[in-house]
């Protein structure tokens, strides 16, 4: 009886789908990981802008009876985090105070997925 050497065409056929099939896999588990990531960047700049903003808010004298323009209000930013106009900004922040004593601080960032990120904080008067 004659021993065959090798693998056969069937075996070989095989071999290359199951590689296949595993290749694909890894291709569309790499595209969604990188969209995660472009994802999740985009949520840590939004919310960085409405951290510095709230800690500029938060290190404002209120010393009065009633809450300061600065306190509220809207800019805007570009997707590389530089200023933008309201028609070609990427991030738009809003900010406002309300109350009295303590005042609640509310910062916005919104981007055009019509996802946001908003922050709020309390701050008592002076």
């Amino acid at each position: 009886m004659k021993k065959g050497r090798g693998f056969t065409l069937l075996e070989i056929v095989i071999a290359i789908l199951i590689l296949t099939v595993a290749l694909l896999g890894l291709a569309s588990l790499t595209s969604m990981i990188i969209k995660g990531n472009a994802s999740n960047k985009t949520l840590t700049i939004a919310t960085t802008l409405g951290k510095d903003k709230l800690e500029e808010l938060r290190s404002l004298p209120l010393t009065g009876t009633t809450i300061p323009s600065s306190h509220s209000g809207t800019d805007y930013w570009g997707a590389n985090l530089g200023a933008a106009t309201s028609t070609n900004a990427y991030f738009t922040r809003a900010w406002t105070a309300s109350g009295t004593d303590p005042i609640t601080i509310t910062v916005t960032v919104t981007w055009p997925t019509n996802r946001s990120v908003v922050l709020k904080s309390m701050r008592a008067r002076d």
